[in-house]
């Protein structure tokens, strides 16, 4: 037991330790977000303005957020569950896999999703019947395999909490997805806002 929860607690110091720049990174991406849209004639000093890494915060990537959200949930998960020692790794663990299954279901759907977009505004106006069933069955094959592995990495993280941590974790998990909707709402206005041409600022 004592091993167990001596790796338990290594493992919730390397990950504890990245909150700060998790933090940094989402409060930057919000800011900046906001200040484009409070300040429309600030927008030519606002492209000057640079996240700690050198890079423009307004071009933060949605599939940046999520990955920020998907580490902000690993390292908070100690103090909203109440985890044991024991349990943290194989938390860590399982909910890692969980989050990587989401990750790549919601990927290849996007995938899908944007080689019938291609399909259907075909530069020659011809609509290719055959291949639009064809995505169409695979999207439909995806939703199906999506639910069964969602669910079995699920199952898996609910063996390592018990009845009430099952119940946090879907508040939780429920609370970081509506808030990373409204972030990402935000940072996609920002991007827009930030990639308008400059004589539309001029005056």
């Amino acid at each position: 037991m004592t091993s167990v929860a001596s790796f338990g607690a290594c493992f919730r110091k390397k990950w504890d330790g990245r909150v700060p720049k998790i933090l940094t990174a989402l409060t930057i991406v919000v800011a900046m977000a906001a200040a484009a849209e409070a300040q429309p004639q600030g927008r030519a000093a606002q492209r000057g303005a640079q996240s700690p890494e050198g890079t423009p915060a307004a071009g933060v990537s949605p599939g940046e957020i999520q990955q920020m959200f998907d580490a902000y949930v690993l390292v908070q998960a100690q103090d909203v569950l109440q985890l044991k020692d024991d349990q943290y790794a194989q938390f860590v663990t399982r909910l890692r896999a969980l989050q990587t299954v989401r990750r790549r279901h919601e990927n290849q759907r996007l995938m899908i999703i944007n080689q019938l977009r291609r399909i259907l505004q075909a530069a020659d106006g011809r609509v290719d019947e055959t291949m639009i069933q064809e995505r169409l069955k695979s999207l439909d094959d995806l939703r199906a395999s999506s639910l069964t592995e969602i669910k079995q990495a699920q199952d898996s993280l609910d063996e390592v909490l018990d009845l009430r941590q099952r119940a946090r974790f879907r508040v939780f998990e429920e609370e970081m997805e509506r808030r990373k909707v409204e972030l990402v709402m935000r940072t996609r206005q920002a991007n827009r806002q930030a990639n308008r041409p400059r004589n539309e600022f001029q005056e």
